[in-house]
């Protein structure tokens, strides 16, 4: 291939599910990772299952859904929908064996050494036994509900992700019947792990699954009957919510209406033990509408995500990552005056490396400055019981024009949205949910205060959520600035959000849908340009998701011209690296670590002036067409040097995390070699970190 070649040609991009089951692979080489303390190798392992959940909810219901319409749409790729799902279904089995693998061959063993148990009910002794027959007649049995399947008990509708038992019986009942067939839903009440008393433990710490508790006392469900067969079943259904927009007069209630749905939507993937006969698996298929490309047969518990409540059981200090201080840098230490601090020049913060408290504190000292006028925030995601909620609920009470952009549609997160949403018009704030039509993904917050020389607009805007949680395991950036071009900026797009009128030309910053998308490919080219003029060229992007078409094609054309493109890229990736005559300039990599990867960080060299921006959006369609979406400037010079060498420089070195992505759309771990050791999170921890 060379500069004639059309860059539409789909072998040069890679699938996304495809990709994003590679990111899902790196995830679980985290599991099988020895370098990695046991019972994080555990903590990943289910990280693993949840987002392989999270991926058939969303991913392949979309391409089932588009088969059952007939939809002959293709991505870049050019696959379509049947041809995708064929695919992910060679690619999700082989995953899945080899997790159960990990975890029955390593990580069982390797935790038993450690006095971890999970006991099989083979391993029961005689008194553990008879504690457990007790555990399930008092705690257990009570709350279970068996459905016997005839005429009048049809199937029933279970929920997704649920854990059921189906029970093969032979004999009659009281009332003649001899159905032979029973389900059991677990009801989600009960606890998945159970931590036996010391007394009778047997090692440091052993725990049950309730699965095996039930599985052993099944019989009891049915009286005079006998239990020929017990299998546990899981069904993953569609749960990617639908409204139109356009024929609602009121999102939030109709999301209220939608959210009960998601627990019994489309069926797209089941779960059996893998002693389940086939006759059984079958009937379950038939039931769900299934073919046997969607059926996973498990070595151990269907529900495996729910493994995790383990690191919640067993207290061991060694067996986790070492816990740190967040840094607070010294301008910013508790006490201080916030709004004077920014008024002497920006801030930057890194989370988690440094500490999210300061964001917090801001918007909590805003709430009870009598200078502070109004307060403007976006809300995507902030968690339950968010201290930014209860600062913004005060503000309010204390009379400031308060003004919450919530954005309900927060995939998972839509009834903890509708709650906040709720309890802010409670207290009087102007709660709006953006624009009909594109989702609201911008981290902005604009505090307006009345002093000695005038108003005066503070700002935060962020590459992530205002989520104190996820504030202390993702990678992200918080930048905080009075300066007038930004205030003015990001007054403007609130402005967007909650009124009416034409697009406004802003100052500094790019924003999806109007600008971003534009100014990139502006941007790429222009290096393009300097590369094929002789000049120095280069560009660096960190980000989530790389899949926008015409941005790769850009890409493409800038390699093509020699500018030399290192793309950090987290999860997927359609961009083919490494085909000659296209792409042999652009490098990309992965970083899977400790923490979630989730800055977005683009640097272009632009003849020397070093063009470094921090965003809210992933170079994806969606981000860059369909969303609201803030990327801010960073112009001050030194904070500019901080990010390119903390978010880019360092992780281009990393060779203990960092993964290469290849032409053939795989990925091969870096390595050290003879050379030093470098680990960027490990790296920016110590620099950081205040302990």
């Amino acid at each position: 291939m060379g500069a004639g070649v059309e860059l539409s040609e789909p072998t040069l991009y890679l699938n996304r599910e495809l990709s994003l089951l590679e990111f899902n692979r790196r995830v679980l080489a985290q599991a099988m990772d020895p370098g990695v303390p046991l019972l994080e190798r555990l903590r990943f392992l289910t990280i693993f299952s949840s987002n392989l959940d999270e991926f058939f909810e969303v991913r392949v219901a979309g391409h089932k859904q588009s088969v059952a319409l007939d939809l002959a749409r293709t991505g870049p790729d050019g696959l379509s929908a049947q041809e995708a799902l064929q695919r992910i279904s060679e690619v999700a089995h082989a995953l899945v064996d080899q997790q159960y693998e990990t975890l029955n061959e390593v990580l069982l063993p390797a935790l038993q050494a450690e006095g971890i148990h999970i006991l099989k009910r083979s391993e029961w002794s005689e008194r553990q036994r008879a504690w457990i027959q007790d555990y399930f007649t008092e705690q257990v049995l009570p709350v279970l509900t068996p459905v016997a399947l005839d005429p009048a008990h049809p199937f029933p509708n279970v929920q997704n992700k649920g854990l059921n038992l189906i029970v093969c019986l032979e004999g009659n009942d009281a009332f003649g019947r001899d159905s032979g067939t029973a389900i059991i839903q677990v009801p989600r009440c009960l606890p998945r792990l159970i931590s036996l008393p010391p007394q009778i433990s047997e090692a440091a710490h052993s725990v049950v699954m309730i699965r095996s508790v039930i599985h052993a006392h099944v019989g009891e469900l049915f009286p005079g009957m006998t239990v020929t067969a017990s299998h546990q079943f899981r069904v993953t259904r569609n749960s990617d919510l639908w409204v139109d927009e356009e024929e609602v007069d009121d999102l939030l209630s109709a999301l209220q209406g939608e959210l009960p749905g998601r627990r019994y939507g489309a069926a797209v993937r089941l779960e059996v033990a893998d002693n389940c006969s086939p006759a059984i698996a079958e009937l379950l298929l038939e039931q769900f509408s299934l073919g046997r490309n969607d059926l996973y047969r498990v070595s151990g518990p269907v529900n495996l995500h729910r493994v995790a409540e383990i690191l919640d059981i067993v207290d061991r200090p060694d067996l986790v990552y070492r816990p740190f201080v967040a840094g607070v840098p010294t301008k910013l230490a508790p006490g201080s005056d916030l709004f004077t601090v920014i008024r002497q020049g920006d801030v930057l913060l890194h989370h988690p490396y440094q500490s999210f408290a300061p964001v917090v504190e801001l918007i909590r000292q805003a709430a009870a400055d009598p200078a502070v006028l109004a307060i403007k925030q976006t809300v995507y995601r902030t968690g339950a019981a968010s201290p930014i909620t209860e600062a913004l609920i005060e503000a309010a009470r204390n009379g400031k024009d308060v003004t919450a952009v919530v954005e309900l549609r927060a995939r998972f997160d839509e009834a903890a949205n509708i709650r906040l949403a709720t309890r802010l018009q409670q207290a009087g704030a102007n709660v709006v949910y953006g624009v009909v039509g594109f989702k609201c993904h911008a981290k902005m917050l604009l505090i307006v205060r009345r002093e000695g020389d005038g108003i005066r607009r503070y700002v935060h805007l962020g590459t992530g959520n205002y989520h104190t949680k996820t504030a202390r395991i993702y990678t992200d950036y918080s930048f905080l600035t009075c300066r007038d071009a930004i205030g003015e900026d990001v007054h403007t797009l609130f402005m967007q959000l909650t009124g009416l009128g034409e697009v406004v030309e802003l100052n500094k910053l790019l924003q999806s849908p109007f600008t971003l998308h534009s100014s990139l490919l502006r941007m790429i080219e222009a290096e393009a340009a300097a590369a094929r003029a002789g000049k120095p060229a280069r560009i660096i992007a960190k980000m989530n998701s790389l899949s926008e078409a015409e941005v790769i094609q850009a890409l493409y054309r800038a390699s093509q011209a020699g500018v030399a493109i290192d793309l950090i890229v987290r999860g997927v990736c359609r961009l083919r690296p490494g085909v000659p005559g296209v792409s042999e300039n652009i490098r990309v990599r992965s970083i899977v670590g400790r923490f979630l990867e989730h800055t977005r960080v683009f640097y272009f060299h632009a003849g020397g002036a070093k063009l470094t921006f921090a965003a809210s959006a992933d170079w994806m369609t969606r981000n860059l067409i369909r969303r609201v979406e803030a990327c801010f400037p960073i112009e001050d010079e030194a904070l500019r040097e901080r990010v390119i060498h903390e978010a880019l420089s360092t992780y281009l070195a990393d060779n203990v995390q960092a993964w290469e992505l290849q032409a053939d759309g795989s990925y091969t771990r870096c390595t050290a070699g003879d050379g030093p050791t470098v680990n960027a999170q490990l790296d920016l921890l110590g620099a950081l970190a205040g302990g």
